[in-house]
């Protein structure tokens, strides 16, 4: 790190998750929140915070663990799921925008619909998953942290949000799940993440059936990031995350 972008992280450090009262988490698919920020959704709801999921895509070309469930019955089963999913972490608001899974769907009718839903919740933070990590293919995945970032960064400016057909909302950061540059952390305790685990392998049946290489595969992931992160922050567990606020969004790159 160059000497401005150490003086930068002092000066303007990113902003602490837990210091605000509501928040967005966007998914782009059925179960994309519950494997980035399960433990943390479920620590913000057991605390009183307003939590609002926001789900994309209708997941209808899922993994092929469903059993042979394809097409509309897919989406309709996984939408199911969802809400089941986000009742056991303690959320109660759940929205979706059913775009066609795959990215057969303009960007810029999922940035306003985005930008309407952020107007509608007032989100003071907005998590997505991170569409900059240098791996990333999944053209959802891409998609959804581009336009949270697009509206996370406009939302505060009433005339652009009218321009979507939006009202302002004043969102002080985004979140960004799934990353390698964690820059924040959220201590979680062993029960927040059986929650997330009873969340994700036990309602997500379509995509991770009980015994199958895949939810092996990332129910190991999980508990090897959550422990990685436990010990960078002295604690047992955690989620980390990739947070901006509004004054790292624009023009200075080295701030975080």
């Amino acid at each position: 790190m160059g000497l401005t972008g150490l003086v930068l992280k002092i000066a303007a450090p990113a902003p602490r998750i837990e210091e605000f009262s509501r928040f967005l988490f966007i998914g782009p698919h059925p179960d994309d929140i519950e494997i980035g920020a399960g433990a943390t959704v479920a620590k913000l709801t057991a605390e009183g915070r307003q939590v609002t999921f926001l789900i994309l895509t209708d997941g209808r070309y899922g993994d092929g663990c469903s059993g042979g469930v394809k097409g509309d019955e897919l989406a309709a089963l996984r939408k199911q799921e969802s809400m089941d999913s986000a009742a056991r972490l303690g959320v109660k608001d759940v929205r979706f925008l059913d775009f066609c899974d795959g990215g057969f769907y303009s960007y810029e009718d999922m940035m306003k619909a985005v930008a309407v839903i952020v107007g509608e919740c007032a989100p003071e933070v907005i998590f997505a998953p991170d569409p900059d990590t240098g791996q990333e293919c999944h053209v959802d995945h891409l998609r959804a942290g581009h336009a949270a970032a697009h509206v996370a960064y406009m939302a505060p400016y009433p005339g652009i949000m009218a321009n979507y057909g939006a009202a302002s909302a004043d969102v002080k950061a985004i979140a960004f799940y799934m990353t390698a540059r964690a820059n924040r952390f959220v201590k979680v305790t062993k029960e927040m993440v059986n929650a997330q685990f009873e969340a994700l392998f036990g309602c997500h049946l379509s995509q991770f059936p009980e015994g199958s290489d895949g939810t092996k595969q990332l129910s190991l992931y999980l508990k090897l990031r959550s422990a990685d992160f436990g010990i960078r922050n002295l604690c047992t567990h955690a989620e980390g995350f990739r947070v901006l606020g509004q004054a790292h969004m624009h023009c200075m790159p080295e701030v975080v």
